[in-house]
């Protein structure tokens, strides 16, 4: 269950890194894209964590 909440928490960090960081340009919305990536992992695995297990 962990790695779906970790898919998920990816996938919706992405986008909301890109929809921000877009606006300024390509490059930009990448490496922003990338951290929201990241936090999205981390947080969705926390959340499976304490309410899953």
């Amino acid at each position: 269950m962990s790695k779906l909440f970790s898919f998920v928490g990816a996938t919706i960090g992405s986008y909301a890194g890109w929809a921000i960081g877009a606006t300024v340009g390509f490059t930009t919305g990448f490496i922003v894209s990338m951290v929201g990536t990241g936090i999205g992992i981390y947080y969705g695995r926390l959340i499976a964590k304490n309410y899953i297990d």
